[in-house]
């Protein structure tokens, strides 16, 4: 018998190394550490910030960027409270404006007045973020309205230049985000014309990998412009990722919104999902989204399903004006922070006997327990496993099916990866049970958890926007829109909120007319919805006061379709 002990050893831990064996693509040790951070910041500040708007056009002056009270130890302060693990700052958004003096550009904080042009934002909030501990990365607009170059090979220089600059003079990068918005309107040095590139060709990404990778071995890449980086774009910037989400892809091809959302089970490289949102509605500082901050509970929604499912949480917080990000910002999100440790306080597991046979792992509580959250993390060195799986709560001496409230697919409880957070109405049981019921390779679960929740007695309600009055509008084409009163108005701006579950009527390009003899009509605005199709939500027309009697919005292109579409819109008339 006692020699047959060895032996039985040996067949465990030979059964043990198979079971460790990689189980299709993994992680990278950078991706490994970048799924740890769970949560980290984006900083929105740019001349954006002074214009009020999304995206700038490239012809703004520097001469607007001298903020009063600039403090990125405010910035990085506030986001450590807020629980985010790192920084990833815009050094350069789409109209090209650079917040350090690139050697490469006048376009930049060197000509603004903020310092003497003796100022670098960049630097300052690097080395707040050393202090503070937290990690640092930098947005790169691969886009840029401002260039005479860009659409030429020369602007494909300038760009790695730029990069060059970020990548050697400001200490390690965990991360380089490079958007996907690639071509368009532009000012381009007074050329003032639209220009388009084929984005998988143009910027010759490759190349520019093989020097972030020289430059920065352990920064991560996020590209949404055609070439696999390390992390992928989840399809929406609404805060959400699919409850099924596969941290894979294929080495190559079109990646359409499906795999963007939900990845790909069968994908050939480990390319994980972020899921990158803002705590207000727009990116930018804008003074009129004050009161649409997100709740407590949105934010707390948005955790479970990004976190919560298989993703790290990218959450904007936009700097004001004044050089700083407002309270009403700060105070949420470490509000934020505040609820997720107390959610996550307590494991109830704990103390309870638990017991895994094969796929299945059984909980008792050794008396009726309270929860309403349940976590599962499993092994993702050696690859995601898990296709599908059941919870189970035993009430009264009967096994009660548990689902995500949260499910949005109707697919059961399907992937799990790095850490499922399955969320439900409080259950009273005294065993809980795990089982796996598809997976690629036997599972490799290293962790079960079990919460409960507290309610959010004091939250804030969720913000949302009013609805329109009873405006008197009709469509005279599929692409033009009346809305007429019976008297003359004083209009002073025009809000459009677009369709919120598709791309078809979207406008992206528009003219707005005022008129009060349905014949001469004054042009009040024109432009593009900026981000709009990504970005969903209410766009501001601000113009000059003017008299008339009817609004005439001129769709001159759309996303998708051949008919406008909204959801709401608003005209704002001054107080006679």
């Amino acid at each position: 018998m006692k020699r047959l002990i060895p032996a039985l050893l040996i067949c465990c831990a030979a059964l043990f190394t198979q079971c460790k064996k990689p189980c299709g693509p993994v992680p990278s040790k950078n991706q490994l550490k970048w799924q740890d951070m769970e949560m980290y910041a984006f900083i929105h500040y740019s001349l954006n910030t002074y214009t009020d708007q999304e995206w700038g056009y490239g012809n703004e002056s520097p001469e607007l960027f001298n903020p009063s009270d600039l403090d990125c130890r405010q910035w990085a302060r506030v986001c450590k409270q807020a629980g985010m693990k790192g920084i990833i700052f815009t050094a350069k958004h789409h109209c090209g404006f650079c917040m350090w003096p690139s050697e490469y550009t006048e376009y930049s904080v060197k000509n603004s007045p903020w310092k003497n042009g003796q100022g670098d934002v960049v630097r300052e909030l690097a080395d707040a973020c050393r202090e503070e501990g937290l990690k640092f990365a930098v947005y790169l607009s691969p886009w840029d309205r401002n260039h005479p170059d860009y659409g030429k090979p020369e602007y494909v220089t300038y760009f790695r230049n730029q990069l060059r600059e970020l990548l050697t003079e400001y200490g390690d990068m965990f991360e380089v985000w490079f958007d996907g918005a690639n071509g368009g309107d532009g000012w381009y040095g007074g050329a003032d014309e639209r220009r388009k590139i084929d984005r998988t060709t143009y910027y010759q990404w490759p190349e520019t990998y093989r020097m972030i990778r020289e430059l920065q071995p352990d920064c991560l890449i996020w590209n949404d412009g055609g070439d696999r980086g390390d992390l992928r774009w989840v399809g929406t910037e609404g805060g959400s990722i699919g409850e099924t989400n596969w941290s894979l892809l294929n080495r190559t091809g079109d990646v359409p919104y499906e795999q963007l959302h939900y990845g790909l089970e069968d994908g050939e490289v480990w390319v994980p999902g972020e899921t990158n949102t803002s705590i207000r509605p727009g990116w930018f500082y804008h003074e009129a989204e004050n009161d649409h901050v997100k709740s407590l509970s949105k934010l707390m929604d948005t955790y479970y399903k990004s976190v919560g499912r298989n993703s790290c949480l990218l959450l904007n917080f936009p700097v004001a004006p004044n050089g700083r990000i407002h309270p009403t910002d700060s105070l949420r999100g470490i509000a934020f922070n505040k609820m997720i440790r107390e959610v996550f306080k307590t494991d109830l597991a704990k103390k309870a006997r638990k017991k895994t046979k094969g796929n299945e792992t059984v909980i008792t509580f050794k008396r009726p327990t309270a929860f309403n959250r349940f976590v599962a993390e499993e092994d993702i060195r050696y690859g995601q496993r898990v296709k599908k799986f059941s919870l189970e709560a035993e009430v009264n001496g009967q096994w009660v099916p548990l689902q995500d409230e949260l499910a949005e697919q109707g697919d059961g409880l399907t992937t799990i990866g790095h850490r499922r957070i399955i969320c439900f109405p409080t259950v009273e049981a005294t065993r809980l049970r795990f089982t796996v019921l598809e997976a690629k390779c036997d599972p490799l679960i290293k962790k079960t958890t079990v919460y409960l929740a507290p309610q959010l007695t004091a939250d804030i309600p969720d913000s949302g926007e009013k609805l329109s009055s009873n405006l008197h509008y009709f469509f005279s084409s599929p692409k033009q829109m009346l809305i007429d009163w019976d008297t003359d108005q004083t209009f002073t701006s025009f809000r459009y909120l677009p369709p919120q579950s598709t791309k078809e009527g979207t406008i992206t390009h528009y003219t707005l007319w005022a008129s009060s003899n349905w014949s001469d009509w004054t042009k009040l605005s024109s432009g593009e919805f900026s981000n709009i199709v990504n970005n969903p939500i209410w766009q501001t027309v601000q113009f000059d006061p003017v008299q008339g009697r009817m609004l005439r919005l001129d769709a001159d292109e759309l996303a998708e379709g051949d008919r406008m579409a909204f959801s709401d819109f608003e005209v704002v008339c001054s107080q006679q």
